[in-house]
């Protein structure tokens, strides 16, 4: 599989990009051979396609410039290759309530174009991904075992599950692309115990060794480990960029460890807890950050019922 390739099952597969939609890609100058890739494709899909080059973010939940909030609003279909994540953004929200669907794509590769999670079976995908949703929704809690020993719980009631399955076919639906996962914002303050994270962290990359981050009413109260000095780094210093924002699952059999937020949240079996912004699904948290932590091979329990076990999803 090529670039081309991979171009052509975002825009027809994920998206179902029809002749003559308004197709928007947005991109910066370290993914903008993704983004004129993109461009290519949707125009000979025969799209009213417009490619907005913008710079990189600072930090991952960053809002985006004004003009380019200001082009989301006019149109159909929106494909963002960047580095840092848009997904979280007012932006993004006022563009999904217009009716815009919206792939995000932060962190994306060639690769995963070529060989990774875009290549996944996105029938499976979106099936796993909106059973556990349903379950997430269900659910008055949830306790997550990772390392043998670390026991984290989250508060879940009366808030709802999201699918994010990789296809966005409908007016305003939205996620991320590469995709697959199940989703929730847990509640803000209902966070305590230890997170033992083995995976990777956004602003960090690849943990070398894990890290345990340990909460208190849903806050972070301490970060361990040899890494810990460059995951305090990454997250902000203050209340709301350190509170838990959201409870993730992975659903994608294709999706790998490389470091990249955008594909290792998604591996299957897997879980992420996010601290900052979560106003675009149904938390109250709005931060200058959106961090998220993925744990591999976790214990999950919702109301007591086991639900994953050694990175298998049982339900």
């Amino acid at each position: 599989m090529n670039l081309e390739k991979g171009c052509s099952i975002v825009w027809e597969q994920c998206m179902g990009l029809r002749p003559k939609e308004r197709a928007l890609i947005i991109t910066d100058e370290a993914r903008l051979h993704l983004g004129q890739a993109l461009y290519a494709k949707a125009r000979t899909l025969g799209a009213e396609a417009v490619l907005i080059q913008m710079p990189v973010a600072e930090i991952s939940g960053e809002e985006p410039p004004a003009a380019v909030a200001a082009a989301m609003l006019e149109a159909d279909v929106i494909v963002c290759p960047t580095t840092e994540s848009i997904t979280h953004t007012n932006a993004r929200i006022n563009a999904v309530k217009k009716g815009a669907r919206i792939a995000t794509m932060p962190g994306i590769t060639d690769e995963m174009f070529e060989a990774g999670p875009i290549t996944a079976d996105y029938v499976e995908v979106e099936r796993l991904s909106r059973l556990y949703a349903e379950l997430l929704t269900q659910a008055q809690s949830c306790r997550i075992i990772t390392g043998g020993r670390h026991e984290l719980t989250l508060g879940l009631a009366g808030r709802k599950g999201v699918v994010s399955s990789g296809v966005y076919r409908e007016a305003g639906l939205a996620g991320n692309l590469p995709s697959g996962e199940a989703y929730i914002a847990p509640l803000e303050d209902g966070g305590d115990g230890e997170f033992w994270v083995d995976g990777s962290i956004v602003g960090v990359g690849r943990l070398a060794e894990p890290v345990i981050i340990t909460m208190r009413k849903g806050v972070i109260v301490g970060i361990d480990g040899r890494e810990a000095p460059l995951v305090e780094k990454a997250i902000p210093h203050n209340t709301l960029s350190r509170t838990v924002g959201e409870l993730g699952i992975g659903t994608n059999p294709m999706a790998r460890v490389t470091g990249i937020i955008l594909e290792d949240e998604k591996i299957y079996g897997s879980v992420h807890v996010a601290f900052g912004t979560n106003t675009s699904f149904g938390g109250v948290i709005k931060a200058s950050s959106h961090i998220d932590c993925v744990t591999l091979k976790p214990e999950v329990y919702l109301d007591d019922r086991l639900v994953i076990k050694d990175g298998k999803l049982l339900v």
